[in-house]
């Protein structure tokens, strides 16, 4: 349907939001009608269709609310959407719950404002918009825990479907929070080896010199403290998959060990004598450059070909956009679920502002996100108030970076010790960010000693 066949009613008593609404949506092609009151909005409504009803949940006679139940009484096909300076998230939630599309906070942006209602003509109604959804994750293919239908996607679920009856070694590469370990959980269950063990190894996360000890295991008395024989990972795994994560974080001399392991099936317990042969397969993930690894000397070349006999690589979540409704349903039924809440539905601009947002932390991100938002809600709509994200600090670092002070609010009084101190909590909070809450990383960002990050995180009462 175009613009010009669709009818917007907009319902204000102020007669400046009605006029600049009317001109704001006439220049989209809409068919735009005005009321200044409730009582002429149902006369309006009763006499004529309208696709959409754009109304002011405070008006002067009549509530908003009233006018959104006579609108729906007269049509269910009415889109409604509520706008207010003065709505709290229990009137929002009532009028959603009364069949409203959405609620738009004023002032509003001219553009989220169009795209909002765009939207809403394009899906139609609350039901066209759950059936979309439903259909939506009725395509998606699942391996696992693992959500999405985009190209991207369905490409790596071929090649898991393609590798995963083979021994060959699998390298996959991402940045962090894309589902790397995910993808090989996959992997093992559509193999041969479904049943036998699959052994998690964070190379990263296991000192340098208890490594050898829990990989390859150690017989009693081979060091201070070795009390008893202990059974290594790789000996565990015999028979199944190893997944080696983060294993850029290998030291040069744990990469030797490995690749023995890998070449010949064999190695020797911490303190032992005898070969030990296993039969593992080795999947290994990423979220360095190996390549660039291999050229500074930090990874083996030989060890970096024998891990990446086939590489899969993990698109970010700002590349796979098409597959953020289905991950929000998701995550929002898996945690309405373990907290015994009712959640049912996410608010269509507060998905505006997730699809906006470039997740530096990919879907462990999103997935954190909202279970932050389903623990701290206490409605069965997550509305962009309830979102845990720090959009709004983005904006006001996108803000400081492109330079869109309001300048002309100094005529009215600043307080520019305030504005000063929200500047910087903003732009730590996104270096902190940045480098997954790793303060030294951070400090390097911001130009600025350990020290002095730590005195401003005290400061400014940043959460660690």
């Amino acid at each position: 349907m175009s613009n010009k066949s669709q009818r917007i009613l907009v319902v204000d008593d102020e007669i400046s939001m009605r006029r600049f609404l009317e001109v704001l949506l006439s220049r989209e092609g809409y068919k735009v009608s005005c009321a200044e009151n409730g009582k002429t909005a149902i006369s309006m409504i009763n006499k004529k269709h309208f696709d959409l009803l754009l109304c002011d949940i405070r008006l002067g006679d009549i509530s908003g609310l009233d006018v959104l139940r006579a609108a729906k009484k007269q049509s269910q096909h009415t889109v409604v959407i509520m706008i207010s300076a003065y709505a709290s998230a229990e009137t929002a939630v009532e009028a959603m719950n009364e069949g409203a599309y959405d609620y738009v906070p004023k002032p509003f942006n001219n553009e989220e404002i169009k795209q909002t209602i765009k939207n809403a003509l394009d899906l139609k109604t609350i039901e066209h918009e759950k059936e979309i959804i439903d259909s939506e994750l009725k395509k998606t293919l699942h391996f696992g825990k693992i959500v999405g239908s985009s190209p991207r996607m369905l490409h790596i679920y071929d090649m898991v479907k393609q590798v995963a009856k083979t021994k060959t070694n699998i390298l996959i590469s991402g940045e962090s929070g894309t589902g790397k370990e995910l993808i090989a959980h996959a992997i093992h269950e559509q193999s041969d080896r479904r049943n036998k063990p699959f052994v998690v190894i964070n190379c990263g996360g296991i000192p340098e010199a208890l490594m050898e000890s829990e990989l390859l295991g150690h017989k009693k008395g081979s060091f201070t403290g070795a009390i008893q024989d202990k059974k290594g990972l790789f000996k565990i795994a015999d028979k199944g998959s190893v997944f080696l994560d983060e294993i850029g974080e290998f030291s040069l001399p744990m990469q030797v060990k490995l690749l023995r392991v890998i070449q010949e099936k064999v190695f020797k317990e911490v303190g032992g004598t005898e070969d030990i042969s296993v039969d593992i397969r080795i999947i290994s993930a990423t979220n360095k450059n190996l390549e660039k690894e291999v050229i500074a000397e930090n990874f083996r070349e030989d060890l970096f070909y024998r891990l990446n006999v086939i590489e899969i690589k993990m698109p970010p979540l700002r590349e796979r956009k098409g597959d953020l409704r289905a991950l929000v349903q998701h995550f929002l039924e898996k945690y309405s679920k373990e907290m015994g809440k009712e959640i049912t539905k996410i608010s269509s601009y507060a998905i505006d502002l997730l699809e906006k947002y470039d997740f530096p932390g990919n879907v462990r991100e999103l997935e954190n996100l909202l279970e932050r938002s389903a623990a701290l809600s206490n409605t069965n709509i997550i509305l962009p108030d309830s979102l845990a994200l720090s959009i709004h600090k983005r904006r006001w670092v996108e803000g400081i970076k492109d330079k869109r002070f309001d300048l002309d609010e100094v005529q009215n009084g600043v307080c520019l010790e305030t504005i000063l101190e929200e500047i910087e909590k903003a732009y730590i909070e996104k270096a902190l960010e940045c480098k997954n809450g790793n303060k030294n990383k951070a400090a390097e960002l911001l130009g600025l000693s350990l020290r002095s990050l730590r005195y401003r995180i005290e400061k400014l009462g940043i959460e660690k």
